[in-house]
């Protein structure tokens, strides 16, 4: 069975394509920077060389990043398949519809559920529709499956998701915490379940175009950063996180603004972008930093809100045995996780001089040193086998 996942980001999008049940790669693509008019990258691989990458490829939209992908999936040269008619399943990480959890077919009703939570999760239901009715015009015969991103965190008790709003809100309209980066945050956990064994206090750090946080209990989500929707907890890329809900009304009374013009600036212009002015990506901030002020800002109060979520986490928990970190930026900025593990050396944390390769799982590194009372690794966290998984043991 060959199953391609589409991973869609608020700002990527990744691609595998497994051979189930015995997991094999037939071929990865990454496409970064999804809408930005330049600074893109585009990587390609099928093994045995048939590599492709384009530093300076441009996808203004999720539509011509898919249809990129699937030419050089099915080329003469470089393609792992003879042609798209050899997909047995589309399988995609979802994040919400309104009376759908775990993992479902994508009829019209399940469509229809996302479609009606779009003001929720506008930066990503948006998104993903647009992916998932792409693979509808192209691959019409090929069956679309979503893994919904709400499902890892339905282990919360109700302490760590209701509100202290009117309690007739949640019993009426659901509204509570709910959670999202569900794939991501359960592979990780279950990377630690392996190193760690069944009992372990942890959290896991998301950290990428779109970040969160999760406090793992034995391998269960106890709570997380998200809420019902994805514009609260950290600061976000050019999305604002936790932000006093008045605000909105006294801009909406100052500055003449209607309530949508307030909301779509915090959802494009704040976040690292609004309060660097500079960008909405890291590697932008971090190459910047040094000369302006507002970019080393920026980096300062994402790091201290990291370790903020997670003190609080550790005083949830009664303990941390450990801190994960994954996603572009947990994976990759060094600046971020040392700012942010520098934190916890009250809690008996202490950091090798380098990473160090951790067992025979790919890409794992450990970053605490061999006497830390608090472990920490990377752990790039493969959300497209974790969905693969998923759909193999609904369909094979």
């Amino acid at each position: 069975m060959k199953i391609l996942i589409c991973n869609a980001g608020s700002t990527s999008l990744k691609f595998q394509l497994f051979s189930m049940p015995d997991e094999a790669v037939l071929a990865a693509g990454r496409i970064e920077r999804v809408g930005a008019p330049r600074g893109g990258l585009f990587t390609y691989d099928a093994g045995d060389g048939r590599a492709f990458r384009d530093e300076a490829f441009v996808a203004l939209n999720y539509e011509a990043g898919i249809r990129a992908f699937l030419d050089k999936l099915t080329d003469a040269r470089l393609g792992a398949i003879g042609g798209v008619e050899e997909i047995d399943f589309v399988g995609f990480k979802t994040v919400l519809s309104r009376g759908f959890y775990g993992t479902h077919v994508l009829d019209e009703a399940v469509l229809r559920g996302m479609e009606e939570y779009m003001t929720v999760a506008p930066a990503h239901n948006k998104h993903y529709l647009e992916a998932i009715r792409t693979f509808e015009k192209v691959l019409p015969d090929t069956p679309r499956i979503g893994a919904f991103e709400t499902a890892f965190h339905q282990t919360m008790p109700p302490e760590a998701y209701i509100y202290s709003a009117p309690y007739a809100w949640y019993e009426k309209y659901g509204i509570r915490r709910l959670g999202y980066h569900g794939a991501s945050h359960s592979y990780v956990a279950d990377c630690l379940t392996g190193r760690l064994g069944p009992q372990y206090k942890a959290v896991s750090c998301h950290l990428g175009g779109s970040g969160s946080l999760c406090a793992i209990v034995d391998g269960r989500s106890v709570d997380t950063s998200f809420g019902l929707s994805l514009q609260t907890g950290l600061p976000q890329m050019s999305r604002s996180g936790d932000l006093d809900p008045f605000i909105i009304n006294y801009l909406i009374q100052k500055e003449g603004l209607g309530a949508e013009e307030v909301f779509h600036a915090l959802e494009t212009e704040g976040g690292m972008l609004g309060i660097s002015g500079v960008s909405n990506d890291m590697r932008d901030l971090e190459a910047a930093e040094h000369e302006n002020p507002r970019a080393k800002l920026a980096l300062d109060i994402y790091c201290r809100e990291v370790a903020r979520y997670i003190g609080g986490y550790a005083a949830i928990m009664n303990g941390l045995d450990c801190i994960a970190f994954t996603g572009g930026i947990g994976e990759k900025s060094a600046r971020v996780r040392g700012a942010v593990l520098a934190q916890f050396s009250y809690l008996g944390y202490k950091p090798e001089p380098a990473p160090v390769p951790d067992g025979a799982a790919a890409g794992i590194l450990r970053l605490s040193a061999a006497d830390s009372k608090v472990a920490a690794y990377i752990i790039p966290a493969n959300e497209e086998l974790g969905i693969a998984r998923k759909i193999y043991g609904m369909f094979g």
